[in-house]
């Protein structure tokens, strides 16, 4: 390992890889080797085998179902009240799967192909290309469950084109897809529930791993009712928690959404991967006011017949739309992409709204922000999206048909009528690529740790595709984790229980009081959301659409005088044992001060212009993302240093065999 302070920031330790997955073999057939190769669990032992399921979302939910219906004794945690409640409800357009209905071209290589070109080639081909592989089978097990997808006049069931692809392959149940998709994962968990094999533990918060002898054996909890703190042991642990996006306060999130269960196991040991990778989302309400709690995503599937544009002229950004005649209008995405218009992926159509609003072009209301420099200014932050042309093209019913649901919502926060006036949206922190980092099994590099989901890393580079992040988690759940699993489980078996007297049960149980203890210590002035909204500026700021050598360093610096402050002058009020927000919201943002800090060394460390992630530094003369492949063609994995101590780099060199590295051009 480097002992030398690299930027004064972090150390360089050994490289790491991927050894599981069979290069022996092409890839089209390496799951089927590695699902033959892995070790089998029989019926009768499986019921002596425990697994701890952390989440209930798509990955989750469908994980839990799965090896609850192989037999595993199952135990589900959930920080809802029910299981249907999880945040994968809110991915509204649709999810995608290579069975090629519109005999358009499609296949599973080129659905692999294009989630490794839309992730920026920074995306591991083994895990994309099984992605891929299983996604037909995904459709298949949810039209049986009786997910309702819309179908064609014929009967077959329909698709539609998402963003960064030229074929149409997303299956959506109108603008509810995510919703419907976790009703189907939830009847299936709920079966297990009723037959024995998973219980569920509601209003429960995973805050500390148990690590025993390098294994991970269990979790500590706290019951949001009742504040009590409870241990539950296991073979192995399953962490489908979702993402860190509200690391910026202001994202398409749930409120409740939070980091803690991932970066509490990245602190025992396990290695966090790409955190600076972050999906900017374009078609986002926007902010409307300084003291807004959240951001509401407007489904990218908008995109199929909405046309985004902006006034030619700054002078005209007053002005009603309906009043600035089609010559007077910018319809940039089609301008500067012309192959792909509207539907180019999510990284550009976004940064691109940023340019246009930096022009000076942006539409509505003006509001408040800080510009590089520190100065205040206001700024209009918006684009149309119109769907006049469609209307008049399709008619008005046809539209509603398509999108009425998401019209409804559009109007009922806005106010505005989007059948009579343009919509207005925006960029807005959505989902995170960066994860602990797994194996092609999707076991972290703590053995029994397992991450599925948003949770990990492993499958979209640098930036997702549209209705890819719903093919993830119900790929991982239904169709992975139980093949994988069973290798490390049956292992466990020769292994044998936890003595449940072990001092380091012990010691993660205390550490956990500890931590609480000193948060409800805390008397100050200030909020515990006062902090959280200071945090998200300052990296919406400097670690958002556009990154600058200067601006991560004042991140970093600003950031660890905002923990500082917290620790002198924040108020947690209540009690710790019962139903404490105040105390839930202190623990999450901890979590999130280090794990923001986190993000922005992994953002000054990759020099580069790559998906999402803009350096002012790194671009091509005509201002697009510039990446550099001879330097930073590696996953970043982040080893937890100690307390107030340097992180060590990992890296993991990325292997391009099948699929040719090449500069994105969507022109």
């Amino acid at each position: 390992m480097m002992t030398e302070l690299i930027d004064g920031l972090y150390l360089e330790g050994e490289k790491i890889a991927d050894t599981k997955a069979p290069h022996d073999v092409p890839i089209a057939q390496r799951w089927e080797q590695r699902k033959f190769n892995a070790q089998l669990v029989n019926p009768a032992n499986r019921r002596k085998l425990d697994v701890i399921v952390v989440g209930s979302g798509l990955a989750g939910g469908a994980a839990a179902a799965s090896l609850g219906e192989q037999g595993y004794n199952v135990k589900c945690f959930f920080y809802q009240d029910s299981a249907r409640r999880a945040h994968s409800i809110a991915a509204q357009g649709g999810i995608n799967a290579a069975k090629n209905y519109r005999n358009d071209g499609d296949s599973v290589y080129r659905l692999f192909y294009d989630t490794v070109k839309g992730g920026d080639y920074r995306a591991r081909e083994d895990n994309v290309y099984r992605l891929a592989e299983v996604s037909a089978a995904i459709i298949d097990q949810c039209v049986a469950q009786g997910v309702p997808f819309a179908r064609e006049y014929g009967g077959l069931l329909d698709n539609r084109s998402f963003g960064g692809v030229q074929v149409s392959r997303t299956f959506y149940a109108r603008g509810q897809t995510g919703q419907q998709l976790l009703i189907g994962a939830y009847q299936a968990l709920e079966r297990q529930v009723h037959a024995g094999t998973v219980k569920e533990y509601r209003r429960h918060e995973m805050v500390e791993l148990i690590v025993i002898d390098g294994r991970a054996r269990g979790i500590v909890t706290r019951d949001m009712v009742t504040g009590e703190i409870e241990t539950h042991l296991a073979d192995a642990v399953v962490l489908c928690t979702g993402g860190y996006g509200n690391v910026f306060f202001l994202s398409t999130n749930a409120m409740g959404c939070n980091a803690t269960a991932i970066w509490r196991a990245h602190r025992k040991g396990a290695y966090f991967a790409n955190p600076c990778y972050t999906q900017i989302h374009p078609t986002c309400i926007p902010q409307s006011g300084d003291f807004q709690s959240k951001l509401t995503l407007m489904s990218e599937s908008l995109r199929n017949d909405g046309r985004i544009w902006v006034p030619k002229k700054a002078e005209d950004c007053d002005k009603d739309p309906r009043d600035i005649p089609e010559e007077d209008r910018d319809y940039y995405l089609e301008r500067i992409y012309p192959a792909f218009g509207n539907l180019v992926p999510r990284d550009i159509a976004s940064r691109q709204a940023k340019n246009m609003c930096d022009e000076g072009r942006g539409v509505g209301p003006a509001i408040k922000e800080r510009d590089p420099q520190g100065n205040e200014r206001m700024m209009r932050r918006g684009v149309y999206l119109d769907f006049s042309e469609a209307i008049g093209r399709l008619g008005r019913d046809a539209v509603s048909a398509r999108y009425g649901n998401l019209f409804e919502m559009y109007q009922r926060i806005t106010g505005d009528d989007p059948y009579e006036v343009p919509m207005r949206i925006y960029p807005a922190v959505h989902y995170t690529m960066g994860g602990l980092w797994v194996d092609y099994d999707l076991e972290s590099n703590i053995p029994g740790l397992y991450v599925a989901g948003e949770a990990n890393f492993s499958d979209h580079g640098a930036n997702r595709l549209g209705a890819s992040a719903l093919m993830q988690g119900l790929a991982d759940g239904y169709f992975v984790l139980p093949d994988t699993l069973n290798d490390y489980l049956a292992d466990m078996l020769r292994e044998g229980k936890v003595d449940p007297d072990a001092p380091e049960i012990a010691e993660a149980r205390k550490s956990v009081e500890d931590r609480i203890e000193r948060l409800m210590a805390l008397r100050g002035t200030r909020s515990v959301d006062d902090f959280h909204m200071a945090l998200g500026r300052i990296m919406w700021e400097y670690c958002g659409m556009e990154r600058r050598d200067e601006g991560l360093r004042e991140a970093i610096r600003q950031i660890r005088d905002l923990k500082e402050e917290f620790w002198r002058d924040a108020r947690v009020t209540g009690e710790a044992m019962e139903l404490n927000q105040a105390l839930e919201k202190a623990g999450r943002l901890l979590d999130f001060f280090e794990l923001a800090e986190l993000m922005c060394i992994d953002a000054l460390h990759r020099r580069e212009s790559c998906g999402g992630h803009f350096r002012a530094e790194s671009q091509t003369p005509e201002g697009e993302a510039l990446r550099h492949d001879d330097e930073f063609l590696y996953v970043a994995a982040w080893e937890w240093g100690g307390e107030d101590q340097p992180p060590i780099l990992h890296k993991e060199d990325l292997i391009y065999k099948d699929i040719e590295l090449k500069q994105r051009s969507y022109k």
